[in-house]
């Protein structure tokens, strides 16, 4: 009897018949791992890894195809049904991935709370499950559990108790096991066949199905990208673990946008929606020096921060430049501008920068404020209250347009910010230099 092996890289999915000590497709070191694909057939062996044609199917001109209207199921969580485009399409498969202990198994039971359906936990007993929908105060009179990791026996329980349920959870992914493979649970082998038989019985039942996936050291989901590439949406639940502040965001979403948020706080009781973010991004306004309030945009939701830069003399000969929530690379491109053209010596003086309440910002638009925060902390020298800055920074010094001011403007004031500077009004940054400081 032969059993049928390959090498597979666990960061790419790419295959080899032998050992790589660097993997050719991403270059990433010993991540080649043996995997058992199949078994011959035999006595011993059970059944062989092959898939059956079913019908012959004949292909349709596209004009003639018939669409239905897709009623979606709402979450219970307005954030949430935000983010997905209007809440679950039947028949969906989600991928909600992020950090461990970031909230992802929270999350998932508030909503099947709403919902109703079957919670398919891998990792923790039915006595745990029980324990923290306790803790969160959670109904748990449409929510079964099964604590079970062979998808063939999730799908048949799924099967059996199809007219009682309206979303299938399963925590998490990377815990299940087919028995068409001798792999063990976690090899891209196995989580790639558990999730198309998981797809597969999406589609045939109208069932949405959310996947919690893992997400690696360098931050990408566990699996890996192969996962990506087969659901429906994927989902990012960010955040730091200290801290309150959830984000929930999509990067792929084939029935609605993509780029949208929703943003939680995270309490006792759960997570919890946050009805106007830019209040709590900002929190006291205050007119210190180093603090500039800017307009990003999250999708298509405009929500204002608080940028917040500290520069102090620095004491080593290369000075460092510190951005948190923004990219170094654009911090330090944005500090070799004010010196080119505002002639301040920023050379002497290490320079930190930080977004408040953790919130990560890498759109162009943020150029300005940072500028501003810097030149504040540097001069001493507070901006005027109730002032938020919107505009990118050219290498010229210029101001440049950005995507969705017209928002970012109509939000600003709504919350009583009246004194704007952008590329409307001002076009230089010598010259809101000269105006403000």
């Amino acid at each position: 009897m032969k059993i049928k092996s390959s090498f597979v890289c666990q960061q790419c999915g790419y295959k080899s018949p032998s050992f790589l000590g660097k993997c050719p497709n991403c270059s990433s070191w010993n991540s080649l791992v043996e995997t058992i694909e199949r078994r011959e057939k035999g006595p011993a062996w059970g059944k062989v890894n092959k898939r059956e044609r079913k019908t012959t199917v004949s292909a349709e001109k596209l004009g003639d195809v018939k669409t239905t209207k897709v009623n979606r199921i709402s979450t219970g969580i307005r954030e949430a049904d935000q983010v997905l485009g209007g809440g679950l399409v039947p028949g969906s498969l989600i991928l909600l991935a992020g950090d461990p202990g970031i909230g992802k198994s929270t999350l998932t039971l508030q909503i099947i709370s709403s919902v109703g359906g079957l919670y398919v936990s891998g990792e923790e007993s039915a006595e745990q499950i029980k324990l923290r929908a306790e803790r969160l105060k959670i109904k748990t009179d449409k929510i079964l559990v099964l604590a079970d990791t062979n998808v063939e026996s999730i799908l048949d329980t799924a099967a059996t108790n199809r007219k009682d349920i309206d979303l299938l959870i399963i925590d998490s992914i990377q815990t299940l096991w087919t028995e068409e493979l001798s792999g063990t649970p976690g090899a891209i082998g196995q989580v790639r066949e558990s999730t198309l038989k998981l797809l597969d019985f999406a589609k045939r039942e109208h069932l949405p199905v959310i996947l919690i996936g893992h997400v690696t050291k360098e931050g990408t989901i566990a699996g890996p990208k192969t996962l990506e590439h087969i659901v429906d949406t994927v989902l990012y639940l960010e955040g730091e673990r200290f801290q309150y502040l959830r984000l929930l965001r999509t990067t792929k979403n084939r029935f609605g946008p993509v780029d949208e948020i929703g943003v939680f706080a995270m309490e006792e009781s759960g997570m919890k929606e946050v009805t106007n973010p830019s209040e709590l991004f900002l929190g006291k306004t205050s007119d210190d020096t180093g603090s500039v309030i800017i307009a990003t945009l999250e999708g298509t939701r405009p929500l204002l921060v608080e940028v917040q830069a500290l520069t102090v003399a620095t004491q080593i000969p290369i000075p460092r430049r510190v951005g948190n929530g923004i990219n170094s690379n654009r911090l330090q491109m944005l500090v070799a501008i004010i010196q080119k053209h505002l002639k301040l010596p920023l050379g002497q003086f290490d320079i930190f920068v930080n977004v408040a309440s953790g919130i990560k910002v890498f759109e162009p638009a943020a150029d300005l404020g940072i500028c501003l925060a810097i030149i504040s902390s540097f001069k001493n020298k507070p901006l005027l209250s109730k002032t938020v800055a919107i505009g990118e920074v050219g290498l010229l010094g210029e101001i440049r347009n950005v995507i969705g001011l017209e928002r970012r403007i109509k939000e600003a004031k709504k919350l009583g910010f009246n004194n704007l500077i952008t590329s409307k009004n001002y076009n230089y940054l010598t010259k809101v230099v000269a105006v403000l400081f």
